[in-house]
């Protein structure tokens, strides 16, 4: 895996993609961008930035905070355009942040940032017409990463002074998830990765969902592409069948036919996306169970 060329190529796709999103989104959403959800810091290239996409009018509308992929080395906010354009057409809001990247910065840099980010729009959603009640996480690839950490870990948001169940539910596409067997691996092809999690297999089963996963992490959806890693597919199901067998309830893995690992996310807009219909399902039924509840 070389990692330069790695982000030319997905750099340029997600470049196309996004100027079509761009005009689909401004059309159809109340957009608000780069706002500072760390205002005590100031981080370089608006790294602490997310933009919110509301539907018009929205009240107490459900909302999706996402983080990006770029194996915690690159990536941008906006590559989830396409998704805020789904979403808010059916009535949900969404959320891309940024967050800090490699090699600068080392874990567990991205995930606070993630958990900051998600605590953000918990406290300050609702003047947007959003519902702090009805909060998912999402993410793709290395950005489901953070949110599965975030879904786990209930240290990380209840630093924040927020009790964990208030995330409603979590949504994670493509993501890695066992850090002790991706880290090798990718150190093996780019010594890059170094700078992530180090080189000492202790620290990589830190930065794992391994040693977190427990009961009272129900509501997570994991969707992965027919054309992403064997390896990658596998850690997707085994970390829904370790959730299920710690009594966990509504924790489903679902493989989308047609699709890699890029364009999982980048061909959201197609006809023939099942992320999207996934997505607005999981976080509807959710709805309907708080209401017959």
């Amino acid at each position: 895996m070389n990692v330069r060329n790695m982000k030319v190529n997905i750099a340029i796709i997600f470049y196309c993609v996004v100027c079509f999103w761009s005009i689909v989104v401004q059309a159809d959403a109340v957009v608000t961008q780069d706002i500072d959800y760390i205002s005590e810091s100031e981080y370089s290239d608006g790294r602490d930035l997310l933009d919110v996409y509301m539907p018009e009018g929205a009240k107490k509308a459900p909302v999706v905070v996402f983080f990006h992929g770029g194996a915690l080395l690159y990536g941008d906010k906006t590559y989830g355009k396409g998704m805020a354009a789904r979403l808010v057409d059916s009535g949900v809001g969404f959320v891309g942040a940024n967050y800090r990247f490699s090699p600068a910065h080392a874990h567990p840099s991205h995930v606070q940032d993630a958990a900051a980010a998600t605590a953000w729009v918990i406290k300050n959603i609702a003047s947007y017409g959003g519902d702090p009640e009805n909060v998912f996480i999402a993410g793709h690839s290395a950005g489901a990463y953070l949110a599965a950490l975030v879904a786990v870990d209930r240290s990380l948001i209840e630093k924040h002074t927020i009790d964990h169940e208030v995330i409603k539910g979590t949504i994670l596409i493509s993501p890695f998830l066992y850090v002790e067997e991706t880290a090798p691996k990718r150190i093996a092809s780019d010594a890059v990765y170094k700078s992530i999690w180090g080189e000492k297999s202790k620290e990589w089963l830190k930065a794992s969902v391994s040693g977190f996963i427990g009961p009272d992490q129900n509501d997570i959806l994991v969707i992965y592409a027919d054309g992403d890693d064997l390896w990658r597919k596998e850690q997707n199901e085994r970390f829904v069948s370790e959730l299920k067998s710690k009594g966990n309830a509504n924790i489903r893995a679902i493989e989308v036919k047609n699709r890699t690992h890029t364009t999982i996310l980048s061909e959201i807009l197609e006809k023939d996306d099942q992320v999207g219909e996934l997505m607005v399902n999981f976080i509807e039924a959710l709805e309907i169970a708080d209401v017959d509840n």
